[in-house]
């Protein structure tokens, strides 16, 4: 008569895990998995994001002056002064110079972007699983919530929250916060909806049985074997819901409902103030705020239609060399 023992339940399938460490962090790995056109965009927009990084990060060292001043030892700025010395980009209506908002704004765009995208991160997927896990009258009640939440415009519902959480302006990191928070909520449906049908799919599957009939508590099963496979889709969405929030973000302030300019520097309030500039023939108040905003979008774009090529087996191509020659043909991997 043999001992009954409990055998621990399969492990949960996990990517390979062969190879040098640094070879297996998202991004760089995806990058050496590309080729021709795929590389150049993601190259492309990690250059792009690196650049804003590094003017967000070196902000007090780039930019001549602070956000908000209006003088230097030689006296008061001139008010929409062009381009030239002392002013690289010119000044603005309210006499601030372009070029230390535009690096500034760097800095306030970055901060609500990681802000709200981490909050969202957390508070959908922890919905996801738990809703997606245990089902029932919770279940129900989630979905119902997130589908109500993202039924609404996104822009009109970030106007909403904002105005509640901090009256339409504050400060600067009252300002970020409630921006980031308004951000995050509209966000957080789209977390939400990706995790629970991944967690309902693996609910399914085997190695989560066999743990559940081992009797492993739920929060284990949850962590260790739901977790990292319900979340592989994850970093594309990250990326598309970043350019997302800087767009929101952008539109908040030009509809009057963000940062003011002396508690930090934003590019949407900054293209609201030029408005008025245009029919005057004063371009550089608008255009640099306005490219700073396109090329960010443009970077974390590029970024994640990559990623999204490459998670897709059916669009991933790759090219190798035989016996010299250069040959296309289609990767039948499964994704990883």
């Amino acid at each position: 008569m043999t001992e009954d023992t409990a055998t621990p339940p399969p492990e949960a399938p996990v990517a390979d895990r062969t190879g040098p460490v640094w070879a297996r962090v998202p991004v760089l790995r995806q990058l050496r998995q590309s080729v021709g056109l795929q590389r150049g965009m993601l190259v492309a927009g990690l250059a792009l994001c690196l650049l804003f990084v590094l003017m967000a990060l070196l902000a007090p060292l780039v930019a001549p002056y602070r956000y908000n001043q209006l003088a230097d030892d030689a006296g008061t700025f001139a008010r929409q002064a062009p381009p030239g010395d002392g002013h690289l980009w010119g000044t603005t209506v309210g006499g601030y110079d372009v070029f230390s908002r535009v690096i500034w704004g760097a800095q306030t765009a970055l901060s609500t972007v990681v802000i709200a995208v981490v909050a969202a991160l957390f508070l959908g997927v922890l919905l996801g699983l738990v809703s997606g896990y245990l089902g029932g009258w919770l279940d129900r009640v989630l979905v119902t919530i997130a589908d109500a939440i993202y039924a609404f415009p996104t822009l009109l519902l970030a106007i909403v929250i904002s105005i509640m959480i901090s009256g339409g302006q504050s400060s600067k990191w009252g300002g970020i916060l409630a921006a980031a928070l308004s951000i995050t909520v509209v966000f957080i449906p789209q977390y939400f909806r990706v995790v629970r049908a991944e967690t309902v799919r693996l609910k399914a599957e085997p190695f989560v049985e066999a743990a559940q009939v081992i009797g492993t508590p739920t929060g284990r099963i949850l962590s260790r074997h739901v977790l990292r496979n319900a979340t592989r889709s994850l970093p594309l969405i990250i990326t598309l819901n970043a350019s997302e929030a800087i767009l929101t973000l952008a539109g908040l302030g030009f509809l009057g409902f963000g940062i003011l300019p002396t508690s930090a520097a934003e590019w949407g309030y900054d293209l609201n103030r030029a408005i008025s500039d245009v029919a005057s023939g004063i371009w550089w108040t608008g255009v640099f705020p306005g490219a700073a905003i396109v090329l960010l979008v443009l970077g974390v774009t590029l970024v994640g239609e990559s990623l999204n090529d490459l998670a897709d087996p059916r669009l991933r191509i790759r090219r190798r060399a035989i016996g010299g020659a250069s040959i296309e043909h289609r990767d039948e991997e499964e994704q990883r």
